[in-house]
């Protein structure tokens, strides 16, 4: 059993608990961390003799780690654990005096011996750094020389005292008492002649009466000589031995076991007795498997959640994300949050995860991602920190909600408000110009004179169409309208759309390049609806070269095209263009990039009239660098 410390780092939290357990159960004494630079940071208040570290971790990986405490802590042995695919790494490693490396998963043996191979190599140093040091004294040979005759007096008089004390330990076991008995472990005393003669009350209970049986009969796996026991082979060897063994239980049940054996000299030097001290291993296992299950029951949690799910880091960088996040997002551990839901540069300001990193409160904001699929949802994104043993806020998981479907209706719910808002004062004139029609009708009808009553008819008629379209509108907001479907002929209804907005665009000092092909086919569309959709996309482009950019000459095009059975509009500029957070949010109700010039209206119902014809829309634009519109529909040639 070693004395010695040990620092495991790897990034994973579950190698770090599990491999740490079964490191603690070989005697070292554990710390762990989770990166390069946190282990840099432990190295200050813990200095183990062996670092156990994986190799490809964030932050700092562990070839970087291991040059860094060769060149500070050379006497720091390090061991590399890699996987399979990263043996060229590992083999590198060794170049930069790494004393082994370990290929994961990791065998329970094998490290055991690496381990055993590098205490050899660590005592080895020692001994020759204290021969080294010590070097003086040993001139002074009679002085040494005493120094020894007393050490042999001191080891007799040690050896006196354990063979006194362990005569005591064995009457105590026979008398079920003493310190023997209340150590929840399983105690047995051994001789020479591999003859059980002491056992401690717990042994007995758990094996039954042993006392004169053969060493090897407590174990289930040890039937011969040829087989040996650690008992035997502390015998053979003179040294203690530690192993995971198997015993066998008065009713033929197998208990496992961490077997510690020590030898007892005699006054002669010569090995009298062994004691062997087990742990009964069933607890731990049981422990081991509540664990495994829970860990297993909060990962079926974590993935089955309706929401999406990441860990994050300090620097923004994705830990672990569940089931959802990876259907609808690129599943990149160790890629940045705003580039993955954002396709962006840039953290979100007022960014949750980093205003919980500052305070260690939950957060919460509101914003549009874009997923794989180029679909953009609108989130409610709360953060929450995740602390470690010492309440140091070591990551923060951020879970987030799609709210798309609500954020819509409100839109259509605000719309209506808004609508009706502006269209009331616009009523409450339609309203006093009826009542102005009926009075002239109703003197008109006194007076019999047909003159007033043919004017008043007129005034009633034209305010009673305003009416019937300011209710249609109203309809048109309040639910969804339906289409007027008519088939036309594509390339003659695109010509006509582009020549209403030709005038505009030649006042602009613009010219529109187009490309519509003679036979595109037909299409089932409403062509009032659509034909406003595409004149408000064109005028857009126009008010976006608007400004002038030194050293180019702003132009538009609109061509069209087919591709499987779909026809293809393209509307685009070489204007400002947008960044990418105004071009997640064009298409939301009252949002506009152009300030008070613009209603946040217009695009909004073109998205939501091009939905309606089965069709949909792509955005191409970079601040600077213009835009363009890709607009899909099915065609029915």
């Amino acid at each position: 059993m070693s004395n010695e410390k040990l620092m495991l780092v790897d990034d994973e939290e579950g190698i770090r608990r599990f491999l740490g357990l079964t490191l603690v159960d070989l005697g070292y004494t554990v710390q762990t961390a989770e990166n390069g630079q946190a282990a840099l940071e432990l190295l200050k208040s813990f200095r183990p003799s062996i670092i156990l570290t994986d190799i490809k971790m964030p932050q700092m990986d562990g070839i970087e780690l291991l040059k860094t405490v060769k060149r500070e802590f050379p006497e720091i042995e390090v061991i590399m654990l890699t996987g399979h695919g990263d043996l060229d790494l590992a083999i590198e490693s060794l170049k930069f005096d790494a004393a082994d490396f370990i290929t994961k998963p990791i065998n329970d043996e094998v490290l055991e011996i690496s381990l055993v191979r590098i205490l050899e190599k660590i005592q080895m140093k020692n001994k020759l750094r204290e021969y080294t040091e010590n070097l003086e004294r040993l001139v002074d040979e009679k002085t040494q020389r005493i120094i020894d005759l007393e050490r042999q007096t001191a080891a007799c008089q040690v050896i006196e005292g354990l063979s006194t004390a362990l005569s005591n330990a064995s009457n105590e076991m026979e008398d079920d008492s003493g310190l023997f008995n209340e150590l929840p472990c399983l105690v047995s005393i051994h001789t020479r002649y591999l003859e059980i003669v002491a056992a401690n009350k717990l042994l007995k209970e758990r094996l039954g009466d042993v006392i004169g049986k053969n060493s090897f009969d407590i174990y289930s796996d040890r039937t011969s000589g040829a087989n040996a026991c650690p008992v035997q082979k502390t015998f053979s060897t003179g040294k203690g031995q530690r192993s995971k063994e198997t015993f066998l239980g008065k009713d033929g049940e197998e208990i496992p076991v961490t077997v510690y054996t020590a030898p007892i000299a005699n006054k002669e030097g010569e090995i009298e007795l062994v004691l062997d001290i087990s742990v009964d291993m069933t607890e731990l296992k049981r422990l081991k498997d509540e664990l495994l299950t829970t860990q297993h029951k909060f990962e079926r949690l974590f993935d089955e959640a309706p929401c999406y799910i990441s860990v994050q880091n300090k620097d923004f960088s994705i830990a672990e994300v569940n089931r959802r996040f990876k259907e609808d997002f690129h599943d990149a551990p160790g890629s940045l949050c705003f580039r993955t839901y954002k396709q962006s540069l840039e953290p979100c300001a007022e960014c949750p995860v980093q205003l919980t990193f500052q305070d260690g409160e939950s957060h919460q904001m509101e914003t549009v991602v874009t997923t794989k699929k180029g679909e953009q949802k609108n989130m409610l994104v709360w953060s929450a920190p995740i602390r470690d043993l010492y309440g140091e806020i070591t990551q923060v998981m951020e879970m987030s909600t799609d709210i798309t479907e609500i954020r819509r209706l409100q839109d259509h719910l605000t719309s209506l408000g808004f609508m009706l808002g502006s269209m009331s004062h616009g009523v409450k004139g339609m309203l006093t110009a009826l009542d102005g029609g009926i009075y002239r009708l109703e003197s008109g009808l006194r007076k019999n004179d047909q003159e007033r009553i043919d004017a008043a008819t007129a005034v009633l008629k034209n305010t009673v169409g305003r009416v019937k379209k300011m209710v249609l509108d109203i309809l048109y907001y309040a639910k969804s309208r339906e289409l007027e479907l008519e088939s036309v002929e594509a390339s003659t209804f695109l010509n006509e759309t582009v020549m209403l907005v030709e005038p505009k665009a030649k006042n602009a000092g613009l010219e529109i390049n187009i490309n519509i092909p003679e036979k595109l086919g037909t299409i089932k569309i409403d062509s009032s609806a659509m034909s406003a959709t595409l004149v408000n996309f064109l005028e857009n482009a126009v008010d976006a070269c608007d400004k002038p950019i030194e050293g180019r000459k702003h132009s538009i095009g609109f061509s069209a095209s087919l591709k499987e059975k779909n026809l293809i509009i393209v509307i685009s500029d070489t204007g400002i263009g947008m960044d990418q957070d105004t071009k997640n949010k064009i298409f939301t109700l009252f949002f506009s990039s152009k300030g008070k010039k613009g209603t946040g209206i217009g695009l909004f119902i073109s998205n939501q009239t091009i939905e309606q014809h089965g069709g949909k829309i792509e955005v191409e634009s970079e601040l600077g660098n213009g835009t363009v519109f890709t607009i899909t529909l099915p065609c029915t040639v």
